[in-house]
């Protein structure tokens, strides 16, 4: 997921679970278990550019080769039509929700920004009822960094269709490409924007490495060799996410952690499976009626359509 998260099942081979201890280090901030929501979410400031620097090389098509759609970092590996179910929790202003998110590796492609960047399907649902859905086009470069170069979000309200929205690096005049998951994460590193997106887009997301942890344990299993990432919106202070990574599987759990973090959402996986031919032709169908309602947004489809890889 980009921007949001997500044990496993019998499915997954022993292989996944690489068993490494790495040592922990005193976190940035603290663990999401012991944050408290204890305020309203600060004033937003203007959205501005991340300097074009801190996310490791600025983003040129000449860093990726032609397999740039196929996603193998250790820390976030994509196997096409691999499905991640995950489930928790999150506030609705004073309520507490029932949050579900599947996220979908398709085995479809299309080109952004020069690039060939694998396309990610995902649907968030409250309580039950599906409230987004979202694909997402990441890319690895020769150096093994995820980069995100754009995603395109469609709003449902009880269940029916009511809108979408749009961006992809050079689409709106001003987007830019981000790091998803640096080739080599480590604590001290200085933060990485994931992308940026010019209002009313407002995507300024950055992330920074959080800790390195042992274990952690989810509904789907117990997991060694642990990266815990921490997102946040510089414009809202002591505010973030803390997405957890196993080495060799990828997104395992969700947490939070600051005193203005509103959602306070937390998940955990529960699933992965690899689709059948069927149940991923259906997906492949959703997503090709998503990039249609999507060019009546952007220029998404103009120069180069979805593809099957």
């Amino acid at each position: 997921m980009a921007g949001h998260t997500r044990s496993l099942a019998g499915t997954l081979t022993a292989a996944l679970l690489v068993a490494t201890a790495c040592g922990a280090d005193p976190p940035r901030a603290a663990p999401a278990e012991h944050s408290a929501h204890d305020g309203a979410p600060a004033t937003s400031a203007p959205v501005e550019p991340p300097p074009g620097d801190d996310a490791g090389a600025p983003f040129s098509p000449a860093l990726f080769a032609a397999d740039s759609a196929a996603i193998d970092n250790p820390w976030w590996p994509r196997v096409p039509g691999m499905q991640f179910t995950y489930k928790g929790h999150a506030l609705d202003g004073k309520d507490t929700i029932r949050r579900g998110i599947v996220s979908v590796s398709t085995d479809e492609t299309k080109e952004v920004g020069g690039v060939r960047a694998l396309v990610t399907w995902e649907q968030d649902s409250d309580d039950g009822v599906v409230v987004e859905e979202e694909l997402s086009f990441d890319a690895q470069d020769t150096g093994g960094n995820i980069w995100h170069l754009g995603e395109y979000v469609e709003t449902y309200e009880d269940g029916d269709f009511i809108g979408g929205r749009v961006w992809v690096v050079g689409d709106p005049v001003g987007a830019r490409a981000g790091i998803l998951m640096p080739a080599d994460p480590k604590l001290g590193d200085p933060s990485f924007a994931e992308g940026f997106a010019p209002p009313p887009w407002n995507w300024n997301d950055r992330g920074r490495v959080h800790a390195m942890q042992h274990e952690t344990c989810v509904k789907a299993g117990c997991f060694t060799d642990v990266l815990v990432v921490e997102e946040y919106e510089p414009s809202i202070p002591d505010a973030f996410q803390l997405k957890y990574y196993a080495r060799g599987v990828g997104h395992v759990q969700v947490g939070w952690g600051g005193a203005h973090e509103s959602e306070q959402e937390e998940l955990e996986l529960t699933d992965a499976v690899a689709l059948s031919p069927s149940d991923l032709t259906e997906v492949r169908d959703r997503v090709l009626a998503m990039e249609n309602r999507a060019d009546a947004y952007s220029r998404l489809g103009a120069a180069q359509r979805i593809e099957q890889r």
